[in-house]
């Protein structure tokens, strides 16, 4: 089968187009054919071994797949690692059956960004109906639906911040309140300012650095922030404790794996919610495009740079 193939760490230059056997399911797994495969942010740090859960090589990347099972299911899947390729393997508990209204695309904007989005602010931040809520790298996968989804569960004002006009324009058109330049040069300042001089109650970050110091700054009295990534790949200053009891935040963080822990099938529910949101109109994914299987290097390059808007995939027929 074409795959694409990592032998050793780095950046996109990494990425290798070449031929492997078709992967043998273990006990209890099933194969998967691939139509389309997700590219996640995190997929960057696994390239380069950075990322949470160590890696080791050599390594077929991705984690998210869309395709049929034997059996002619239509599914949506995590795996891992071994996405990157025309056939996949993952378990059962990792399978989602994808329903009629929702394309692969779709499917594949949802199991990780629009479950991310979901938990984030049903679990995370727990959002109460009315509170400001401030979506950072609003134009990207986890932004465009968390933008929505938390106009969607009731939030007051939503502040949305993005890099360039047209993801700052999305925004809005997406529900935005109000929108705020990445590169602002005191973000505290900023989001202040785009809630109307009031502090705010609950941020989402996944970039880090600067943007998360002066984030939690700008939190209001019990405001929580959830840190879900590390875009920039800059390390933020450590949280003082003594400062979230004098100003009365909270500082959390999110790894969607962890949801599997919890009791309750709480994947299942998000994934449930999200499907319907999108047969049903009310959730709109923002597909950034598709690359050809053999472009994968090209795609990591375009997701680095953080130009690209939406959720991007490979296409492992083209």
């Amino acid at each position: 089968m074409r795959a694409i193939q990592i032998t050793e760490f780095g950046g996109p230059e990494v990425l290798t187009p070449t031929e492997l056997p078709d992967p043998e399911p273990g006990p209890g797994e099933v194969l998967v054919d691939v139509t389309r495969a997700g590219i996640n942010f995190a997929d960057t740090h696994q390239a380069e071994n950075s990322y949470l859960s160590p890696a080791s090589l050599p390594l077929v990347p991705g984690m998210e797949i869309a395709g049929r099972t034997s059996d002619g299911r239509r599914v949506v899947a995590l795996a891992t690692s071994g996405g990157y390729a025309e056939k996949a393997t993952a378990t059962p508990d990792m399978c989602f059956d994808i329903p009629d209204g929702v394309s692969d695309e779709d499917a594949l904007a949802l199991v990780v960004q629009g479950a991310t989005a979901w938990v984030l602010l049903r679990k995370s931040v727990r959002m109460d109906p009315g509170e400001s809520v401030v979506v950072h790298a609003a134009g990207g996968g986890v932004g465009t639906l968390a933008v929505q989804l938390a106009k969607r569960f009731g939030a007051g004002r939503v502040i949305a911040v993005a890099s360039s006009e047209e993801k700052r324009a999305l925004a809005l058109e997406l529900g935005a309140d109000a929108v705020v330049d990445s590169s602002a040069p005191d973000m505290t300042e900023a989001l202040v300012e785009a809630n109307g001089g009031q502090r705010v109650d609950a941020v989402l970050d996944m970039v880090g650095g600067r943007v998360t110091d002066q984030s939690v700054r700008a939190l209001a009295p019990f405001g929580r922030l959830a840190f879900y990534g590390m875009a920039s790949r800059e390390a933020p200053s450590p949280v003082q404790l003594p400062n979230l009891m004098r100003f009365s935040t909270t500082v959390g963080g999110m790894w969607l794996p962890h949801v599997w822990m919890l009791p309750g099938n709480v994947m299942g529910r998000a994934m449930a919610e999200l499907f319907t949101l999108v047969a049903e109109g009310h959730l709109r994914t923002v597909l950034g495009g598709s690359y050809p299987l053999s472009e994968a290097a090209r795609a990591h390059e375009a997701l680095r740079s953080r130009g690209t808007i939406g959720k991007l995939t490979l296409d492992p027929t083209a």
